[in-house]
């Protein structure tokens, strides 16, 4: 059962995490074509697409820390170190994503189409500050993927 959690726990991180990773940090490069002059429609499609992917893949997401339970309730290092930081780490990058991606990209893409009410005209510091929350939601995740794969008491014999 041990071999069958970790191949679901794998599977969903690349397919959750991977897309929100990408398309969180193309994000702020498309909102700032989509605030200067060459944006356009196709800018404003482009946000769109890219914030529907990462709302969509941050549900599909929850299923990566079920099944690392799961996992590491099978293998008996729940009460492990390596295991707890990176419990903390995944609840950080949730929280950066949940609470600080997520809503500003949700007011950047309001403000860029027009349906922010009253319109305000986006700060030309939004993209940067965007890209920086981004970052260090992609290195939480980085580091807790490294935990995973250098973990101590590996059988991989590191």
């Amino acid at each position: 059962m041990t071999k069958l959690f970790l191949s679901l726990h794998v599977l969903a991180a690349i397919v959750a995490v991977g897309p929100v990773t990408v398309a969180a940090s193309m994000f702020p490069a498309t909102l700032r074509r989509a605030l200067g002059d060459s944006g356009g429609d196709e800018a404003r499609t482009t946000l769109r697409t890219l914030h529907r992917v990462c709302r969509v893949y941050a549900g599909i997401g929850i299923a990566v820390p079920l099944f690392g339970f799961a996992t590491a309730s099978s293998l008996g290092v729940l009460g492990d170190a390596w295991l707890i930081a990176s419990i903390l780490l995944t609840a950080a990058a949730a929280g950066v994503l949940a609470l600080a991606i997520l809503p500003a990209q949700d007011r950047a893409l309001a403000q860029v189409t027009g349906t922010a009410s009253p319109m305000p005209t986006p700060t030309p510091g939004a993209p940067g500050r965007l890209a920086m929350v981004t970052g260090i939601f992609n290195l939480l995740w980085a580091t807790v993927t490294v935990l995973m794969i250098i973990r101590p008491g590996s059988t991989t014999g590191v």
